[in-house]
């Protein structure tokens, strides 16, 4: 039954999904306008909200939409003319193009080009010939018409115009109220969003429009700096109207991924038909690589970074999607678009998996990512989340924050049955051999401490496998910088053979060494046993974890008769450091 529910949520959730989309590409003509109307707003709120302390609401938003539509208009006059002087011009580059076409056809003749040019030459020729043979056909009637006047005296080609003249009117309208009235609008919708989930729908609609908003005022940054790049490089190598193709190149960098291309692409033929020779075109080719390996190397890094919170792969799929849906329009609207949709998916139950999917944060830490790759059995890779995470320097945090959690999940993964106990056996092996490559030392032999007469001596003792060894072999890379021999038994050791060594060696600290999730059973035992064979040996017990999985009660251990307990390895080493103090105070004594 409960399985059955779980489909039919899911196809459900599938055929919601379809009519939204089915919806957003029906009512394209009315939400691509109020889309557009939504994000100039978000652009211009921040100077009208600073504007209209001074002056007042609504001449504040008369001037800055005023200012910015003024502006836009007299761009666009400047840039026609512009355009039109260049359409006058061209008859004057016919010699140079047909220079550049001489060259081309000098450069083909001869050689593979030469052939490629003569194998489809003859192709052409066979197709012609056999086109021949088969008789010609009826020669159709093409019917032509003069372009004449609509019904009510305007020019045909009026009509087609009046419907971006329109779409932008309606643009302008909506944002002048959408400012006004920006306060009302947003609490009207969340009202009505969020009835009963005040709380996230504001935090939601706060990132959002901040999120947009800064995204939108650095993207417009970044395209001016383009822009003015790219018109003062070309007028520095000679290419006409350099002013049209540095506005040109800055609106059409709003198009992410093709608009760059786009542009370069009218400078680079307009040089080629206008200037002689090829340097000058080469240079400007060079000019556009440069300029944008800059921005997206430098500029992008320091003012855009983290701007949209949208990860390349997740914008990429979203431009694909909004350009299908909505077209060109789709294509420019598709960052902010994006960037409303992550957010989204973060503050909403069940739109989990598009921040998941798009976010540009990162899903798995560094300790699931680490074990991840052991489970996958690629240890290079591994190596190199090691390195990445910390030096030598600072081992005790690589190993409580990537090592030893990639053992605990393991335990915990072959108790739960997600993993056979022949896959965890390969991540401990694993670790053991980057644990080697890391530096970590060789334990120390109790002949050795003995021969050496130190009085520091730390026996680590596992408690349920090998595991915990491995583990205890990293506690002791740690406490040997400060001059503590320590020596890790084996998993087999009986403690009856450890409690005999002990009383070999005396001055002796204990570590038992027992990860998390295990159970503390057997650790209790073998701390009573321990204790009551040795009732004046310090024992120091290590339940290791990260700290989601930690114990949160260490009390009964210390019932149990442990002198010290400790969750991670550096608190373990601190804990040994002190006992060795008073070890080699109370030998030294003697």
């Amino acid at each position: 039954m409960e399985d059955r529910f779980k489909a039919l949520n899911t196809w459900l959730s599938f055929t919601g999904f379809v009519m939204a989309v089915g919806i957003l590409y029906w009512a394209q003509v009315v939400l691509v306008p109020v889309a557009m109307a939504a994000l100039i707003t978000f652009m211009l709120a921040g100077p009208v909200t600073r504007l209209q302390r001074r002056i007042g609401r609504v001449p504040a938003v008369g001037l800055v939409v005023a200012v910015v539509f003024a502006g836009l208009t007299a761009a666009t006059w400047v840039l026609s003319r512009e355009l039109t002087s260049l359409v006058a011009d061209l008859p004057a580059y016919r010699a140079n193009i047909r220079e550049k076409a001489a060259d081309v056809r000098r450069a083909s003749r001869g050689g593979s080009v030469g052939e490629v040019q003569k194998t489809l030459t003859d192709i052409q020729q066979e197709f012609q010939q056999d086109q021949g043979t088969r008789g010609s056909a009826a020669t159709p009637l093409v019917v032509s018409s003069e372009q004449q006047a609509s019904l009510w005296g305007f020019p045909s080609w009026l009509g087609p115009a009046m419907g971006p003249l329109a779409t932008g009117g309606l643009v302008i309208t909506m944002v002048i109220f959408m400012l006004l009235e920006r306060e009302d609008l947003r609490g009207r919708i969340i009202s009505v969003v969020g009835h009963g989930h005040l709380a996230v729908t504001t935090r939601a609609f706060e990132e959002a429009g901040a999120r947009v908003s800064r995204q939108l005022l650095m993207q417009a940054l970044v395209n001016a700096i383009y822009g003015i790049g790219v018109g003062v490089g070309l007028w520095l190598i000679g290419v006409p109207y350099f002013v049209l193709w540095g506005a040109l190149a800055a609106a059409l960098r709003f198009i992410p991924y093709v608009g760059p291309l786009i542009a370069a692409v009218a400078p680079f033929a307009v040089a080629l038909a206008a200037l002689p020779g090829w340097t000058r075109p080469i240079y400007v080719a060079l000019l556009f690589v440069g300029l944008e390996l800059v921005t997206n190397l430098v500029l992008e890094t320091v003012l855009y970074a983290g701007a949209a919170g949208v990860s390349q792969v997740g914008l990429l799929v979203s431009v694909a999607f909004w350009t299908w849906l909505w077209g060109p329009m789709g294509l420019l609207l598709a960052t902010p678009l994006t960037v409303c949709v992550v957010v989204l998916g973060k503050y909403v139950s069940g739109l989990e998996f598009l921040a998941t999917l798009m976010s540009d944060q990162p899903t798995m830490t560094i300790d699931q990512r680490y074990y991840q790759r052991l489970l996958a059995r690629d240890i290079v890779e591994a190596g190199d989340i090691l390195e990445q995470s910390g030096t030598a320097e600072s081992r005790d945090q690589v190993f409580d924050a990537v090592m030893v959690p990639a053992l605990v999940y393991a335990e915990r993964d072959r108790l739960e049955e997600r993993v056979s106990a022949e896959e965890e056996q390969d991540v401990v092996e694993a670790t053991r051999e980057l644990l080697g490559d890391l530096g970590g030392s060789e334990p120390v032999s109790l002949t050795e401490q003995a021969a050496a007469g130190d009085a520091r001596i730390v026996i680590g003792v596992p408690v349920n496998g090998a595991a915990d060894e491995v583990a205890l072999l990293m506690l002791s890379t740690l406490i040997a910088p400060v001059g503590i021999a320590m020596t890790v038994l084996s998993p087999r050791v009986l403690a009856s053979e450890v409690v005999e060594r002990l009383r070999s060696t005396p001055g002796s600290i204990l570590c038992l060494g027992d990860l998390r999730p295990s159970p503390p059973t057997r650790a209790r035992y073998l701390v009573k046993k321990f204790r009551s064979a040795l009732p004046d040996l310090p024992i120091v017990v290590g339940r290791w974890a990260p700290p989601d999985l930690a114990d949160l009660d260490l009390g009964p251990l210390l019932e149990a008769g442990a002198t010290r307990v400790a969750s991670t390895l550096v608190e373990t080493r601190r804990h040994v450091t002190e006992l060795a103090a008073v070890t080699v105070r109370n030998h030294d004594a003697a």
